[in-house]
């Protein structure tokens, strides 16, 4: 039967000492090598703290990973580099542009319920609303009224 164990770990820097090596210690799994490939999977998220599950099998001492992702407000302040969002929604507190919001889409695919990463990045523009973020300069209504009528099509285009 495998066992899990869950950290939250920052992007690209877990180190064996605590959450990590205490809690893989018992299992006697390679904590090093735990780590090593965290990191790896975690690298794009660095400066923000990423859920990572670890499935261990105790026969085989093999494991694997599942890494979660950053809230999608996070990862839309980080790309701005804004502490927080606007507190008041009539003064914007940044402008993402449409490809970051795209970007943003596709890191969170696996957690957004959209059919295609056109519908993902829909969903990703809803999050612009209440933090208060423009994108491209328009209001994030405006912006997905703007991406059904297919004006960033471009950018659509599935991996």
């Amino acid at each position: 039967m495998a066992e899990e164990v869950e950290v939250l770990v920052e992007g690209g820097k877990a180190t064996a000492g605590p959450p990590i090596g205490p809690a893989l210690g018992p299992h006697g799994l390679n904590v090093v090598e735990v780590v090593n490939e965290i990191n790896k999977l975690t690298k794009d998220f660095q400066g923000m703290k990423v859920p990572v599950k670890i499935i261990i099998d105790p026969a085989t001492k093999s494991f694997e990973l599942k890494v979660g992702t950053p809230p999608a407000s996070a990862l839309i302040m980080k790309r701005l580099n804004l502490e927080k969002g606007a507190s008041d929604t009539t003064e914007p507190a940044g402008d993402l542009t449409m490809k970051d919001l795209v970007e943003i889409a596709r890191m969170k695919k696996s957690d957004l319920l959209g059919k295609d990463i056109k519908a993902k990045a829909k969903e990703i523009a809803g999050t612009c609303v209440s933090i208060g973020v423009t994108i491209e300069g328009m209001k994030a209504q405006e912006a997905i009224k703007k991406i059904e009528e297919g004006a960033f099509d471009e950018l659509f285009t599935e991996d």
